[in-house]
């Protein structure tokens, strides 16, 4: 009896240490495999980038890239908790919005489109109209040379990116409009309470492409035959002449020191090579060299 308990003691002792060296190995397996991934998470704007971009530094890299689009200030709290090596912002950075050793780059320019449905007939907005459409203040197209229906005005969500800069350049938030108006004050958006909100540049593509009243906005290099985007006109001290206005923002990539890869440090280095700046250009953005 004493021998059997000895024996099969003995055998669990071994099958313990078996599992447990095999438990160790897959692990370490599983770290180094998640070393040589790159992951990015941010803005859904640049996430399309991106992914077209992380796509041909792995064919030449052998280095997976993983992308997610879960917007700017999500980008942000993923690379400071360790989530993600790169976070992507569709915005100019806030100040003290970024910790200690976390540096901001930025990848590119994009112009940010004011789209509409196909079968509307509005070619064209000045940047008042627009703002007074996006406040609330004109609430059907005939009031601006369309048809006579109502104004379907479509935002993203206050976490965007694309949302931060759209209303910047607007006037719709800062203590001061862009035309002089006095909003609720700095920072507080006055876009009207009863706009459809999109959790990305695939959600108001869709509002918009279904909906002949809705107006949108979205990043320029995810327009498609879907859409329509509308000229917008800014008054000019020339004659008062009016002038094409564009709204144009940064693609920001941020990184911590301390958590960075050797993978995820040459991925970047690449990413403002000439050879990566030629292929944003090819995809309809304004590349930064």
């Amino acid at each position: 009896m004493t021998t059997n308990r000895l024996g099969t003691d003995g055998c669990a002792g071994y099958l313990f240490a078996v599992v447990l060296f095999l438990s160790l190995t897959g692990c370490g397996e599983a770290t180094d495999a998640n070393r040589k991934m790159i992951t990015v998470s941010g803005s859904t704007s640049v996430a399309a980038l991106m992914t077209k971009l992380g796509g041909i530094w792995q064919k030449q890299s052998g280095i997976a890239v993983e992308v997610q689009g879960t917007g700017s200030s999500a980008g942000i709290r993923a690379v400071a908790n360790g989530i993600s090596q790169i976070g992507m912002l569709s915005r100019e950075v806030i100040p003290n919005e970024l910790g200690a050793g976390v540096d901001a780059t930025v990848l590119a320019y994009d112009n940010i489109a004011v789209v509409v449905n196909g079968a509307n007939s509005v070619e064209r907005l000045s940047m008042k109209q627009l703002l007074a459409i996006y406040r609330g203040e004109i609430t059907n197209w005939q009031e601006v040379g369309g048809s006579d229906q109502p104004i379907v005005v479509v935002t993203r969500d206050p976490a965007s990116g694309t949302r931060v800069a759209f209303e910047k350049m607007v006037g719709l938030i800062g203590a001061q409009g862009l035309f002089g108006e006095e909003s609720a004050g700095h920072q507080i958006s006055t876009v009207v309470r009863t706009a459809q909100v999109g959790a990305s540049n695939g959600a108001v593509k869709m509002v918009v492409s279904r909906n002949r009243f809705a107006i949108g906005y979205i990043s320029e290099g995810s327009v498609d035959d879907t859409l329509k985007m509308v000229t917008l006109d800014a008054l000019s001290s020339r004659a008062g002449k009016s002038e094409c206005q564009r709204i144009v923002r940064p693609f920001v990539l941020i990184a911590a020191n301390n958590k960075t890869t050797s993978a995820s440090r040459k991925f970047l280095h690449w990413l403002r090579s000439e050879a990566a700046q030629k292929i944003v250009a090819e995809l309809g953005y304004i590349p930064v060299i």
